[in-house]
């Protein structure tokens, strides 16, 4: 998926959506962060992760963020700003240039997924944490991510073209045993599963609709068949029989 084009501006929009603000929420309870920590975030996007990063840590304290896209570390340059403590890095995520050993703290928030192969990233993450540094990711079991309400067919033919927006559909069901392989422990899974039945204007539903419309043009579904996918869902809901469904894990675990 390309995060330099419009796409990008909703994954933005998404992120500051009432699901986006409870995930990292979530991230921040299970890094237990202490003052002048070192954490890097990997694959950034616009930031909205690092400023919280920043104040846990302190003036004292450093936040790396990174990402491959300018266009996102543009965004993310704008909303930090103020802080003195973040740094960003615009490279991938299996090269951060960064020492070994010198980062308290890891977490990537729905990027590992899009990378091809996701050993490298690991393993940099691996070199760069330090002996006891807490890994958090969160990723989407992607098998279980589904609007309901649209025709069958045409609802199926819309999510299986989504399907190649990502090169890992159910990557938080292999990332224990890849970490286990690399010295992590203390391994755990947690849910942040949600359902949503009727969106408003701060509704992850209602982005990630918007997001799903314009990736199938570019998988070659006809606007025709894809105005009338949205067309459904929004009759769906009128009805009161609209659905949404997305699946993100949170997977956290210890080095050494």
């Amino acid at each position: 998926m390309d995060f330099d084009s419009d796409l990008g501006k909703l994954q933005r929009l998404m992120a500051e959506s009432i699901a986006g603000t409870h995930r990292r929420n979530v991230i921040l309870s299970e890094l237990q962060i202490q003052s002048g920590d070192i954490i890097i975030d990997v694959g950034c996007g616009a930031g909205y992760l690092l400023t919280h990063l920043a104040k846990a840590v302190g003036k004292n304290g450093t936040i790396y963020g990174l990402d491959p896209s300018k266009a996102q570390l543009d965004q993310a340059n704008q909303r930090c700003s103020e802080y003195d403590n973040i740094k960003l890095i615009e490279a991938n995520a299996h090269e951060s240039q960064l020492e070994d050993n010198c980062c308290h703290s890891a977490t990537s928030t729905q990027a590992l997924e899009y990378i091809l192969d996701v050993n490298p990233a690991l393993d940099e993450i691996t070199r760069i944490l330090k002996p006891g540094g807490a890994f958090v990711n969160v990723s989407i079991l992607w098998d279980h991510f589904k609007f309901y309400g649209a025709d069958q067919r045409l609802n199926g033919k819309i999510h299986d073209a989504f399907r190649a927006h990502c090169s890992h559909q159910m990557l938080p069901m292999e990332l224990p045993g890849k970490l286990e392989r690399r010295g992590f422990r203390n391994i755990k899974d947690k849910s942040l599963a949600f359902v949503i039945t009727r969106r408003d204007g701060n509704s992850p539903a209602r982005y990630t609709e918007a997001v799903m419309a314009s990736f199938a043009l570019t998988q070659g579904i006809s606007e025709e068949e894809v105005s009338d996918w949205q067309c459904q869902l929004k009759k769906a809901e009128q009805q009161g029989r609209f659905g949404f469904t997305s699946f993100p894990v949170m997977t956290s675990a210890y080095l050494g």
